[in-house]
């Protein structure tokens, strides 16, 4: 009576789903600045290089020079200035120092303020995860209440699958709990 098929294809689904959350999540707060050079906060820029947008890692070297500077060694020199402009168009809150050779960016220390200001960031992307983990939740139990509808699961079977489902996401929300928590106490203690 029991379609295997399809509740493993659920808890998959609800699997992927959730680690997809927290991996998003994970990578968001990697691109937090927390007042030491990271160059992760570059993973997401886009440059305009030889007619079109590519991604910056692609066009050069980044390396962490010292605790606070980044050193960009783009692979082509002409596009040091290309590279510039886009630091300066991105809202990253860092200027750009073009040495003719090399790009650097010195990250400032953070003021008590800013850094509550991120804590409060990255609580609110917290909480949003949680709530992605929670419609994902809800996502998995519409589909063990259609195939307990349509007569695929016994009640017992359905309400051990609805009590798998809950322990996942609890298990989700606490990774995010964690990490969250993990973040904001860099950010206070940088």
């Amino acid at each position: 009576m029991v379609d295997n098929e399809k509740v493993e294809e659920i808890f998959l689904t609800l699997e992927e789903k959730l680690e997809k959350t927290v991996s998003v999540l994970s990578s968001d707060y990697a691109a937090i600045r927390a007042g030491r050079a990271n160059p992760h906060i570059l993973d997401k820029l886009q440059v305009e290089a030889y007619g079109m947008l590519s991604p910056l890692n692609q066009l050069g070297n980044i390396s962490v020079a010292d605790a606070r500077c980044l050193v960009i060694s783009p692979w082509d020199k002409s596009l040091l200035k290309s590279i510039e402009k886009g630091i300066l168009a991105s809202n990253i809150g860092i200027t750009p120092t073009n040495d003719g050779t090399v790009i650097r960016l010195v990250f400032p220390e953070l003021t008590e303020e800013r850094r509550r200001d991120l804590v409060k960031q990255v609580k609110k992307m917290g909480e949003d995860a949680k709530v992605a983990a929670r419609n994902i939740r809800r996502e998995a139990m519409d589909a063990i209440k259609k195939m307990k509808n349509g007569k695929e699961l016994s009640e017992d079977e359905s309400k051990n699958c609805e009590i798998d489902v809950d322990e996942a996401v609890q298990k989700t929300i606490e990774k995010i709990d964690k990490i969250t928590a993990d973040k904001s106490k860099e950010l206070l203690t940088v």
